[in-house]
């Protein structure tokens, strides 16, 4: 096996392993959300959210690593650097929005709000009485 075929075959399974991670996390939360439904739990709608943000976020991470794997091991040219770059900047956007959803306030605020104890506005995330 060449060093070129070993990294296709490394990078295009941290590709599933990526995939599979939003799959997987997605059918958790929903059978969560089926559970927490036959049971009447509350806030079935935002537990489900941030479930499903969490698996997103997680799989988001996992085919960036793909990605700069790939781009910085094997295809190292202008062409394929600005790609790397434009997907990287994509999936950073919609990491942060989704950051965002779940946690109820964007990550500078609640930086700052951890420093100085203050109490957050609660968000998606602890609508229901329960830190992410």
């Amino acid at each position: 096996m060449t060093y070129r075929e070993l990294i296709d075959v490394s990078v295009e399974a941290i590709e599933i392993l990526g995939s599979a991670a939003i799959i997987v996390g997605g059918l958790i939360a929903g059978a969560r959300a089926i559970v927490g439904l036959a049971r009447g739990a509350d806030q079935i709608y935002t537990r489900l959210r941030r479930e499903l943000g969490h698996a997103v976020l997680l799989g988001l991470e996992i085919l960036v690593a793909a990605d700069i794997i790939l781009t910085v091991t094997v295809e190292l040219t202008l062409q394929s650097l600005l790609g790397l770059g434009l997907l990287v900047l994509i999936r950073t956007f919609l990491s942060f929005s989704l950051e965002t959803e779940i946690e109820g306030v964007p990550p500078w605020r609640r930086a700052r709000l951890v420093r100085s104890g203050a109490p957050h506005e609660p968000g998606p995330a602890d609508a229901n009485g329960a830190a992410a």
